[in-house]
């Protein structure tokens, strides 16, 4: 049997009665056409089973309208969310996603000649596993870059990011304000901007008010090296009142473990803080108190810097960070000031911001 041939564009244009780059530019979202002529081309291209060839498109127009997004850690709730709200908001302005995953491992990066040979217009490093290096080939390949919750100490690299360091600080002053004296904080992974920052704001609170270094562990953002952290920390002599986990999925090991290893009362035991806000974070079972990473403005404002940035190659590269709060619940002890109600959420906020 011979294979039914696929409708060109040369033959839409036929039947349409107009020239193939009216055709073209039908099917070009933003193009200038007559509403009459793109009419015409879409009955004659429904007519004929025609579908734009995007390939063969990108080779002209050398846009492919393609984004990669690289991202790793798919555990952790808060990338899955991200890269649905990705696909949406640059589908909504003509550009498609192309997953890129690897292991959750810093090491074990797309292979940048993967990420090159699908002309990708820019890239997104959704992740903060990734090393640097694939940001630097695809920008010295001319792509342009763009880091998602997470930045890089390479001078000229488009981030959004949310607010890491002030986060660290507001949870130190949470828990001192509600009592705690003998803090834990469990890092992700060491090299990564997110805990490294988180880190700093936490750290640097106490220190700036004359209070003990927290008790530490690394949990390498995995549930299962959380874990393990977990069992270190509460074994210990000077077991922590109060942990700060530098993410959400790390928390809910060390309550599990809290819970059922070593039969602690969550908080009345022991108060538990995570950070970005996931879905986990408001399930009844963990309830969660975490500062917030908001998932749609951090995604607006991805999509706006990298389709500035693939649209105007000079215009100014800008780190951006967006603002989030500390949402209380159940998982911490509460100081005696401070909390205000967000509609149905209730936030924290020192006694100088809380006006």
């Amino acid at each position: 049997m011979t294979a039914r041939r696929h409708a060109t564009a040369d033959d839409v244009a036929r039947r349409a009665g107009v020239s193939q780059s009216a055709v073209s530019r039908a099917f070009t979202p933003g193009a200038s056409i007559a509403d009459a002529t793109r009419a015409r081309v879409e009955d004659a291209a429904r007519s004929l089973g025609y579908r734009p060839n995007a390939i063969a498109r990108s080779l002209t127009t050398r846009r492919s309208r393609i984004i990669g997004v690289a991202a790793a850690y798919l555990q952790n709730h808060f990338y899955p969310d991200v890269i649905e709200a990705l696909s949406r908001a640059l589908q909504a302005r003509g550009y498609h996603i192309l997953l890129f995953t690897a292991q959750a491992d810093r090491h074990a990066d797309p292979v940048l000649e993967e990420v090159l040979a699908y002309r990708v217009d820019g890239l997104i490093l959704a992740s903060t596993t990734l090393s640097s290096a694939l940001a630097e080939g695809c920008r010295a390949a001319g792509v342009p870059v763009l880091l998602f919750n997470r930045t890089s100490r390479a001078a000229g690299v488009a981030s959004v990011t949310g607010e890491n360091l002030r986060g660290g600080r507001l949870i130190a002053e949470f828990l001192h304000r509600a009592g705690h004296r003998r803090l834990g904080f469990l890092a992700g992974i060491e090299n990564s901007s997110t805990s490294r920052d988180r880190e700093r704001g936490f750290r640097g609170w106490l220190a700036e008010h004359g209070l003990p270094e927290p008790i530490r562990d690394v949990g390498l953002y995995s549930f299962d090296a959380a874990a393990a952290a977990a069992r270190r920390l509460l074994a210990g002599p000077d077991r922590p009142d109060a942990i700060f986990c530098a993410n959400d999925h790390m928390a809910t090991a060390v309550a599990e473990v809290a819970r059922h290893e070593f039969s602690l009362r969550i908080p009345r035991d022991l108060s538990l803080i995570g950070f970005d806000d996931t879905g986990p974070a408001r399930w009844p079972s963990f309830s969660l108190t975490s500062f917030s990473q908001p998932v749609a403005p951090m995604v607006e404002a991805a999509v706006a810097a990298i389709t500035t940035l693939i649209e105007n190659p000079d215009a100014p590269v800008r780190q951006t960070v967006i603002p989030g709060e500390l949402v209380v619940r159940g998982s911490a002890r509460v100081p005696p000031e401070g909390c205000v109600s967000r509609g149905e959420t209730l936030v924290w906020r020192p006694l100088e911001d809380a006006a």
